[in-house]
């Protein structure tokens, strides 16, 4: 009966919303923190320059590689577990890179990247804890209410890198790297009050649900995988190598953090209304308009190198990947039951994380070989097969449900 009751008022998933918007403000301001840092410390340490963003690719292929385990590890001990989990790896990421930077080594800079990638996958999954106690009605609108506390750590972070990085005066950013220590322990305190229950555990040989391949040869979870795909992955592409663009122009790293700012604040700002918009016009078209925005993004960043077009371009990233990605989880979440759910949101999260981490490398060397200019151009790709893949299926959709025109809530 009490289940019946959440599933109706969503009281207690919308108590879990709460703890996980204050989680992502909190835990998530380090994610700017490194995006910021991280290509500015390798820059520093790294013998071959080319490598500056090698810290950035690092914490994401550890990202990716840790990302089914983690979504398996939570089936089985629950979000809590995963999530705190994942704090403690971030806080020794941050440890490690502050000492990395202390005594000059890039290499442990990289282990710290890797520790930083484990909490990365971990936090990944705030968006899919939001929508495990949700009515499916409030599912869009939990998602994306949650990572709307990102809006805060837009604020938070950045911040921290302008208060923190010259804190030590014989060791630039490290300061910053130390803060992201009391980052996760004051964000682990909010966690403890997180209510999700854990799964029943299978009993040895039992399968839970249907096969992996069944489920990702449907047409609805082929396109909302691509989409979250590209969506992340071109963001990542030319987020990984602004700061490094705007220095080499002749920016400050101060202009640069402020323009990561508003990037991080277009990203989570819409998320007060994107699962709303979601219930009201479908994840299709919510995701074209992110893919849309993100083709502007584009535009503006092969126009010319002013400050203007980067704050313009990175503004326009942010909100392309908010409509795409949420769009996409959105509609990967009506593709799969609760018992399917660890195994499925664990190989999604893999397939993103893949495909960023490939746009990370790549950022970095396009930049260093080619310019600005040309790490635009590589976006045009992805967006072209997202573009394709929503074709697709609104055709496929259309001729199979040629008498609903709601299309099932995707349209």
């Amino acid at each position: 009966m009490t289940t019946v009751q959440i599933n109706v008022d969503n009281r207690q998933a919308k108590r879990n919303v709460a703890v996980l918007f204050y989680a992502q403000a909190i835990l998530g301001s380090q994610q700017s923190i490194n995006i910021i840092l991280g290509g500015l410390a390798g820059f520093a340490l790294a013998g071959n320059k080319a490598l500056a963003t090698l810290p950035i690719s690092v914490m994401l292929l550890a990202s990716m590689l840790s990302a089914g385990p983690v979504s398996l590890f939570m089936g089985r001990f629950g979000r809590r577990a995963g999530f705190l989990l994942g704090a403690a790896a971030g806080l020794l990421g941050g440890g490690c890179s502050a000492l990395a930077l202390y005594v000059g080594r890039f290499d442990l800079l990289l282990l710290g990247a890797v520790l930083t990638g484990i909490f990365r996958s971990t936090h990944g999954y705030f968006r899919f804890a939001a929508a495990d106690t949700a009515s499916e009605e409030f599912k869009p609108k939990a998602i994306s209410l949650v990572l709307a506390g990102g809006l805060l750590s837009a604020f938070i972070g950045p911040e921290i890198v302008r208060s923190t990085s010259d804190a030590i005066d014989s060791t630039p950013y490290a300061g910053a790297y130390l803060a992201v220590i009391a980052i996760n322990v004051i964000g682990s305190l909010g966690l403890l009050f997180l209510d999700i229950p854990t799964p029943p555990r299978k009993k040895k040989g039992e399968k839970s649900g249907r096969d992996l391949k069944e489920i990702f040869t449907q047409p609805k979870t082929i396109v909302a995988v691509i989409c979250a795909m590209v969506s992340y992955a071109v963001m990542t592409l030319v987020m990984t190598s602004t700061t490094l663009a705007m220095t080499a122009t002749g920016f400050t790293t101060a202009t640069a953090a402020d323009v990561v700012r508003w990037h991080i604040i277009a990203m989570f700002a819409p998320s007060f209304f994107t699962g709303a918009i979601i219930s009201r016009i479908g994840q299709l078209r919510v995701i074209t308009i992110g893919l849309t925005l993100l083709g502007i993004a584009a535009f503006i960043g092969v126009s010319g190198d002013e400050v203007e077009n980067f704050y313009f371009a990175l503004i326009a990233l942010g909100l392309g990947w908010n409509f795409g990605f949420i769009g996409a989880t959105s509609l990967l979440t009506t593709t799969h039951t609760s018992e399917e759910r660890a195994k499925v949101q664990g190989l999604n999260d893999v397939l993103v994380s893949g495909l960023v981490t490939i746009a990370s490398f790549g950022s970095g060397a396009i930049l260093q070989i080619y310019g600005w200019k040309y790490v635009q151009y590589a976006m045009i790709p992805a967006l072209s097969l997202a573009v394709m893949a929503i074709l697709w299926l609104a055709i496929k959709t259309r001729r199979a449900r040629s008498i609903e025109p709601n299309f099932g809530g995707m349209w």
